[in-house]
């Protein structure tokens, strides 16, 4: 009996040594299912050997979504319009994934302005591909949250993700509508720590 048990010990510490990814520094998980899904950083994954985000399902039935996510102060890109974008690869995803970009109002329960590519999401299995999202960043924004989206099972990551005001020529892409905040800039954006 003790050695089976032992045996179990050492089966589940290794599964979750083999599976589990440590998350990039500056970002968190989120989403209604966040438990359900490994997200954090998986090494030499990315584009070119680099370290890439990831999030996988780790439940074999889920209705909900998890993302991986940073927050910060809108700082240089307030009031201006601003492209998100990074590189996806996707496997297996059988709902739907993509980035999400938003800014709110703090306090507010509604998006000032808002895009999560839900009217254009990644599924199935692809290749690196760039996304971008752009929103504007009005006066009376207050957070930035942005980050990657996993709606099901399956599994995507994330490189090269960046940042840039763009002029008023770029279309917009979203449909405008007790955390402390940390006075910064997006960082960690190549998930190398």
């Amino acid at each position: 009996m003790l050695k089976r048990i032992s045996v179990a010990i050492i089966l589940i510490t290794c599964t979750i040594f083999l599976s589990s990814y440590e998350l990039p520094t500056g970002w968190f998980k989120a989403g209604t299912e966040f438990e359900k899904y490994d997200m954090g950083i998986d090494k030499n994954a990315g584009m070119n050997g680099s370290h890439a985000a990831t999030i996988k399902s780790i439940e074999k039935d889920i209705k909900g979504y998890g993302c991986l996510m940073q927050r910060c102060l809108p700082g240089k890109f307030l009031v201006n319009r601003v492209r998100m974008s990074a590189y996806v690869k996707s496997e297996n995803v059988t709902d739907k994934a993509g980035l999400f970009f938003r800014a709110d109002k703090e306090g507010s329960e509604n998006a000032l302005s808002f895009d999560n590519m839900y009217n254009r999401p990644i599924k199935g299995t692809t290749n690196w591909q760039q996304y971008s999202i752009v929103i504007d960043i009005t006066p009376d924004a207050s957070v930035l949250s942005y980050g990657g989206i996993l709606y099901g099972t399956g599994q995507i990551w994330i490189d090269k993700l960046k940042f840039e005001i763009v002029d008023k020529s770029v279309p917009t892409t979203g449909d405008g509508n007790d955390y402390t905040l940390p006075e910064m800039e997006p960082s960690n954006l190549d998930f190398e720590k």
